[in-house]
């Protein structure tokens, strides 16, 4: 594996080994072991699985109280994809990191505890995977505003589409109640 420290404590961009031959490729996406050596030691306790079409944009979201890392990777088209440092104590709070992740690069990227994550669809569909260190917890949904001025993402995409909870997410200074300290 190839490990890609970010300008976020934490975030990580990692490139799994690819394995082609004549009748295509094989790649290991997750093996607790290796993860481990990287520092990736906490449990994944649920995978998530996204089919959507281009333009979609969907985050920027997190949890609050229980709060999960995120492994994710494209299984089928393009996407642009994002972390946003949403710890109040944090020297980068409110800095962003995006790479793109396609079925063709193979890249991941582990969006810890503490981020918010989102991401937006360049190519016609994309099939997305996310692993996450904690459940899916109702009513422990949050969101920042994916157009944020102060945070100032570079999506290079103007009408996305947004679900409606995502098109209304309060701005950060908006939301200093719902953060990480």
């Amino acid at each position: 594996m190839n490990i890609e420290k970010t300008n976020l404590d934490g975030v990580l961009v990692i490139e799994p080994k690819v394995f082609p031959d004549s009748r295509g490729f094989f790649i290991e996406t997750f093996n607790s072991e290796r993860y481990s050596e990287i520092g990736l030691n906490e449990p994944f306790v649920q995978d998530n699985y996204s089919h959507s079409c281009k333009g979609t944009l969907r985050g920027l979201h997190y949890q609050l109280k229980n709060p999960q890392g995120k492994l994710v990777y494209v299984i089928k088209g393009e996407i642009f994809d994002v972390a946003v440092d949403i710890r109040k104590s944090s020297p980068t709070f409110g800095k962003w990191f995006g790479t793109t992740l396609s079925d063709k690069n193979h890249k991941q990227i582990f969006v810890p505890k503490g981020f918010a994550h989102g991401f937006l669809v360049l190519s016609e569909e994309a099939d997305v995977i996310y692993k996450c260190t904690d459940l899916y917890t109702p009513g422990d949904e949050y969101g920042i505003l994916w157009s944020d001025p102060k945070i100032g993402i570079e999506w290079n995409f103007e009408k996305p589409l947004l679900s409606e909870k995502d098109a209304i997410s309060p701005l950060l200074k908006d939301a200093t109640n719902n953060l990480f300290k």
